[in-house]
């Protein structure tokens, strides 16, 4: 921090950048003139809210902040600057923290640094916008970045402001006071309004919004309709107009859907895909729906730049609540896996079958067994301190055949059942997580979920309490989710991970390979490990996999994560990860799967 920044009082001048005495006074909202409204109401009493609007322009408690900052002495001048303002200023240091630090605080300001260790701040404001009643918290960036270009990105993300250092006491208090007094001065009443209705950027009604009316509808057996829309070529889209242009493009593309489809209640779901709720409808015109849709949204071209145009199609999987949905979840999926027959359809338009068809009764028979988990070691090659496994979903058939995960995954999904197993598998680890809890060294399990299990509203919310019923350390357990999953269902990961993260639970992004998208991936999620995919592990053969490798990995160790080698088998391809920098190796060349959990990882020599 420059010299400006840290010079005492007695060695400035003091009107250059001490506050005068009654300083606080100004900025206090008790002092501060009543709007017009305000006085209208005052004046008149016509409006019965007038004396909570009263109440609260004269809250004269002092402003709370919250400094988000890794560095100890930048914390702290920033904290002495603000408490000689007379607000309440409140350090956090730790990332991983800082949900937590905002119930206890409840800050009216966020001042967060750009550049901090396992989690930045761009990537830890997203986190904080999914969250309900945080949408409107200010944040302000303090930050050393000079760069124009990544200012705006800073912006993009969801900040109020940036400020950059070094900056002058004077100018950071106005700055916070002036983003807290207007905040304040919002007339939003003492009752807590809840989870927003509809989203603030785009006008939509939420997903929870939406969700909710589901399943009200499905409770007082409503007839009506659900569809769930998916933006065709979304991966190519975003890769050619970059993230902040595909954003935009994607608002567009809700508007116009919404616009069309009045009165019926859409959501977006995720980065590409939007649910429509369609109250009071026969099942005999949701086909007809689903294809105005597919018309509405392809009749004129979008606008992701000023210069450029371009038509977008999607696909409509849709349902009936007449049919067999017995709740929101169950029906959002339903409309889900029928969207992606959709996508094998010419007409672009598929409807859901009931679960009682033959081709589901297949599927379901291909899970009647019962499961049997595998275990890997994932060996650290500069050698480590904690035994990591990954956990290998296996299933025993009652012929005794044994079906692998990449057999009976694709099952489970098609059959609507992947949630029901995702959530044994999880219940298995946390078991051995308990047993295991003082063993020496401490134990980390790898499971694989799946989207449609992250995605379930409660899902989250159930692995929290399991968490503490079995009074398991979240730090043991790390959810592993396929790239190609995150980069569809990147918004709902991102909220399933924020809920997560406050418990120590960590996230690995598995089946890796460098892409525009992907590389956005690591810096969008709050991650600690990446898996790259299988093929990497031939790259001792191949040049061009190996400069990719190399490539990934920078990027990666940039980011503060670390990478991980799979399906090494022999010492060669063990070598080449190591000396292209991979963290930690998992093969056959270190053990083989098996039931057992018996790897000496102390004494493991790679």
């Amino acid at each position: 921090m420059a010299s400006t920044d840290t010079l005492t009082a007695s060695a400035r001048p003091l009107r250059a950048e001490t506050p005068p005495a009654d300083y606080s006074q100004r900025w206090s909202v008790r002092n501060a003139p009543p709007t017009e409204a305000v006085q209208a109401q005052l004046k008149t009493g016509q409006d019965s809210g007038a004396a909570a609007l009263a109440s609260d322009v004269g809250d004269d408690t002092p402003y709370r902040v919250l400094i988000v900052e890794d560095n100890r002495s930048q914390a702290l001048f920033a904290q002495s600057v603000l408490h000689g303002a007379g607000m309440q200023a409140f350090v956090q240091m730790d990332v991983e923290g800082v949900q937590q630090a905002i119930s206890e605080h409840r800050p009216d300001l966020i001042l967060m640094d750009l550049h901090m260790p396992g989690l930045d701040g761009m990537r830890l404001t997203a986190m904080i916008r999914q969250q309900p009643h945080q949408q409107l918290l200010p944040i302000v960036f303090l930050t050393g970045e000079a760069d124009p270009d990544r200012q705006f990105e800073v912006l993009d993300c969801g900040a109020d402001d940036v400020l950059v250092k070094p900056i002058r006491p004077r100018h950071l208090v106005a700055a916070v006071a002036n983003r807290i007094r207007r905040n304040r001065m919002q007339p939003l009443g003492k009752v807590d309004p809840g989870p927003l209705l509809n989203n603030p950027e785009t006008g939509l009604p939420t997903r929870h919004n939406v969700m909710q009316q589901l399943q009200a509808a499905i409770a007082e057996q409503q007839s009506a309709g659900l569809l769930f829309i998916e933006i065709a070529s979304a991966l190519g889209l975003r890769e050619r107009y970059g993230y902040a242009s595909y954003e935009r493009l994607m608002v567009q593309a809700g508007q116009r859907l919404a616009e069309n489809l009045r009165p019926h209640l859409l959501a977006r779901l995720n980065d590409n895909s939007f649910l429509l709720l369609s109250r009071g409808m026969d099942a005999a015109d949701v086909p007809a729906l689903a294809q105005r849709v597919r018309e509405g949204l392809s009749a004129q071209p979008f606008a992701p730049r000023e210069d450029e145009s371009v038509l977008l199609r999607c696909v409509v999987g849709h349902a009936h609540l007449s049919q067999d949905l017995n709740d929101a979840d169950a029906a959002l999926e339903a409309v889900e896996r029928t969207a992606l027959q959709a996508r094998l359809s010419t007409a672009g338009v598929s409807a859901y079958e009931s679960s009682n068809v033959a081709v589901n009764n297949e599927h379901l028979a291909l899970l009647d067994g019962q499961i049997e988990l595998a275990y890997q070691p994932i060996v650290a090659v500069a050698g480590g301190d904690t035994a990591q496994y990954q956990v290998l979903l296996r299933l025993r058939q009652s012929n005794g055949t044994l079906l692998s995960a990449g057999q009976v995954i694709p099952a489970a999904e098609a059959a609507g059942r992947i949630a029901d197993l995702d959530q044994q598998v999880v219940e298995h680890a946390l078991g051995l997580l308990h047993l295991y809890q003082f063993a020496q060294p401490p134990m980390r399990l790898f499971l694989s979920q799946s989207m449609r299990s992250l995605a379930r509203s409660a899902y989250a919310e159930w692995l929290l309490n399991a968490l503490q019923e079995r009074q398991v350390a979240g730090n043991g357990l790390v959810i592993d989710v396929r790239l190609s999953d995150a980069l569809v269902h990147a918004v709902s990961l991102q909220q399933f991970c924020a809920q997560l993260m406050p418990a120590g639970v960590q996230f690995c992004l598995s089946q890796f390979e460098p892409s525009a998208e992907a590389n956005a991936l690591l810096t969008q999620l709050p991650l600690s490990f990446v898996r790259m995919a299988a093929r990497y592990a031939e790259s001792h053969t191949n040049q061009k996999l190996r400069d990719e490798l190399r490539g990934a990995i920078d990027l990666a160790h940039r980011a503060n994560l670390q990478i991980i080698g799979q399906q090494i088998e022999d010492p060669q391809a063990a070598a080449a990860m190591w000396m292209g920098g991979i963290d930690f190796i998992q093969g056959n060349v270190v053990q083989r799967a098996g039931s057992e959990l018996n790897f000496d990882f102390q004494n493991a020599v790679l």
